[in-house]
């Protein structure tokens, strides 16, 4: 085995939700896989998950990363958001290190923007245009730069990325009346098949509700959309969001609370809303779109069940998964298989944006 170390999945309905007062040592781990099922269906199970060996020795490091399971992810929000912007920050400097751009903040339709273009101009195409969707729970920016950076140049193209307001000052629909307006203000200047859309983790759900809502409003549809590690039902729990949290196997996780997901977004809409949650939503003549997630993605589920309503829907719509990685991983450059992920991205949105 590549890896001395396992990676215990704890699965179950009851240890989930249990807050432990220490955390699990080695000593307490279960060294043997388990299953029982109770009355209700509930799975209560141990896992021993040995690191992939499939996966870039960079990647199987992250995975190997100790988290305590005792550590909560609840904080006050301004907490949060300060640790995120912090990370971010990161982030963006590491994708600058590998990919030269130009960045100016500006605004479109009143919307604050960051403008995202190649350093070298003569090898930006200037008739195409890339809308980024930031990642960050709807409540912080996780990722309006890491996320544009790399699509920037590897596709060759200007990214604009919307700064759209965030929950819970500013609950669904203002992200995606944010994202409308820049929108018809691009297509100004922009021809339809030469914009795109795309956006990570909430940026990638918003990404999804924008497109329908552009169908509903009958403007002109982009070219192509990127859902990355996102999904569409804000209705309904699933199974892999009770099984990975944000970094996969490790660190301490909840059972998915009973009620709509991400309440502070969703306000005061129906979470079957097709706007809010676009698998109920009728797809047909929505744009190619690329879906990615990580194998240990926590959204996994999600991105899957969008996938296949695209399918149903008829729209040229293919997933991708990265065996064994966790939710966003291309943030972090240093992962070959950010690297690719993000060639993907970029050479799908290219192609799609057409000549």
């Amino acid at each position: 085995m590549r890896s001395s170390s396992a990676i215990l999945l704890l699965a179950s309905a009851a240890l989930l939700g249990a807050q432990q007062p220490t955390p699990t040592t080695a000593s307490a781990a279960p060294t043997s896989d388990t299953s029982y099922i109770d009355e209700n269906g509930a799975a209560h199970i141990t896992r021993v998950v040995p690191v992939p060996e499939n996966i870039s020795p960079e990647a199987q490091k992250v995975l190997s990363r100790r988290v305590p399971d005792t550590a909560h992810p609840d904080e006050p929000l301004a907490q949060r958001r300060a640790r995120m912007v912090e990370n971010a920050a990161h982030a963006s400097d590491a994708w600058r290190k590998i990919c030269a751009v130009n960045i100016a903040d500006s605004e479109i339709a009143g919307v604050p923007v960051h403008l995202v273009t190649p350093a070298d101009p003569s090898t930006a195409e200037t008739n195409k245009v890339a809308i980024n969707l930031h990642g960050g729970g709807f409540n912080v920016d996780s990722g309006s730069l890491a996320e544009s950076i790399p699509i920037a140049v590897y596709a060759r193209i200007k990214v604009v990325s919307v700064l759209y307001r965030l929950a819970p000052e500013h609950p669904f629909p203002a992200a995606v009346d944010d994202t409308v307006a820049v929108y018809k203000d691009l297509l100004k200047k922009y021809t339809p098949n030469h914009i795109a859309i795309f956006g990570t983790s909430a940026g990638a759900m918003l990404t999804a509700e924008v497109a329908v809502k552009l169908k509903q409003l009958g403007l002109p549809l982009p070219a192509a959309l990127g859902i990355f590690s996102g999904m569409g039902d804000f209705a309904r729990h699933t199974d892999s969001e009770a099984i990975f949290a944000g970094g996969g196997l490790s660190g301490h996780l909840d059972l998915p609370k009973p009620g709509p997901d991400r309440p502070d977004y969703v306000g005061s809409t129906d979470p079957r809303d097709p706007a809010l949650s676009p698998i109920y939503a009728d797809l047909s003549g929505l744009p190619p779109t690329l879906l990615l997630a990580g194998g240990r993605d926590y959204l996994l589920s999600g991105a899957a069940n969008l996938h296949r309503a695209f399918m149903h829907a008829g729209v040229d719509a293919r997933l991708v998964v990265f065996d064994g990685l966790p939710h966003a991983f291309w943030y972090d450059p240093s992962l070959p298989e950010s690297i690719e992920a993000t060639h993907l991205m970029a050479d799908f949105l290219r192609k799609k944006l057409g000549s």
